[in-house]
């Protein structure tokens, strides 16, 4: 893919998952790469399988909720690498004590909701603000922000990550809207059900069942499909394309 060797990328979530394979994808092109999580063992161990396979990639620990441990992931970047190109989005709450106290209305409490939404959309806001101001003074550059198929589709349980996602889709729009003649583009995908290390370990038949059955597919999703789209929206093939949200699910959902 075009604009992806020796530039940097920073990716916000990069332990496990989509976020770990979207790391080695962007190294096998040549990229150098930040590994920004939490899970600073699960960082680590992403950042030597790039380094493994030929490529150059840090590893930092942060958190999404914490305004100082963000703007470290940034500063970190720009002390290893000299510059930051783009930015991809994917770390989410989904621990047990968050994710699986998240259900109807009704039911889901004031914590779930605030810890839902100070991880899922403002951690997006915390990481946008402070790479922005790079990408602005170099010319331009591109952020991937991680939403969901639920929300657009919805979801009769995890109300606040349903919600949370949804206005994920809307920042997302709100930056390519307001900086896109700056040359910055701002895109996001909606995966499916994605076997990750996260959904393999919670091991629901049922779940993988009723999806792959509304999927236009032989199989459910792997990290890698995600990792793919990712590297392509980062990279400058992807460059007429901005404000877009897309469903990466098998055509599980079919969207204009």
């Amino acid at each position: 893919m075009r604009g992806l060797r020796e530039k940097t990328f920073i990716i916000a979530g990069g332990a496990t998952g989509i976020g770990a394979a979207t790391a080695e994808r962007l190294a096998e092109e040549g990229a150098f790469v930040t590994v920004g999580d939490i899970n600073i063992a699960g960082a680590e161990a992403t950042a030597e399988r790039v380094a493994r396979a030929g490529g150059r990639a840090i590893a930092v620990e942060f958190d999404l909720s914490d305004d100082k441990s963000v703007q470290e992931l940034v500063d970190r970047t720009i002390t290893e690498f000299g510059a930051v190109h783009g930015l991809h989005n994917v770390g989410a709450d989904l621990s047990p004590g968050n994710l699986g106290r998240d259900k109807t209305l009704l039911e889901t409490e004031l914590d779930v909701w605030q810890r839902t939404l100070d991880v899922n959309l403002l951690g997006y806001v915390r990481t946008a603000r402070a790479v922005l101001p790079h990408l602005l003074e170099q010319g331009g550059g591109s952020i991937v922000n991680t939403s969901s198929g639920t929300s657009v589709g919805g979801d009769p349980s995890r109300v606040a990550y349903g919600v949370s996602k949804a206005a994920v889709n809307q920042l997302t729009r709100h930056i390519a809207i307001n900086w896109g003649k700056q040359g910055i583009r701002a895109n996001g995908v909606m995966p499916g059900l994605v076997m990750g290390e996260t959904v393999r370990n919670q091991n629901d038949l049922a779940l993988q069942e009723s999806f792959l059955a509304a999927a236009r597919t032989t199989r459910l999703g792997e990290p890698g499909d995600l990792a793919a789209v990712v590297a392509f929206l980062l990279s400058d093939d992807a460059e007429w394309i901005n404000g877009q949200v897309w469903f990466i699910g098998g055509g599980a959902q079919l969207r204009n």
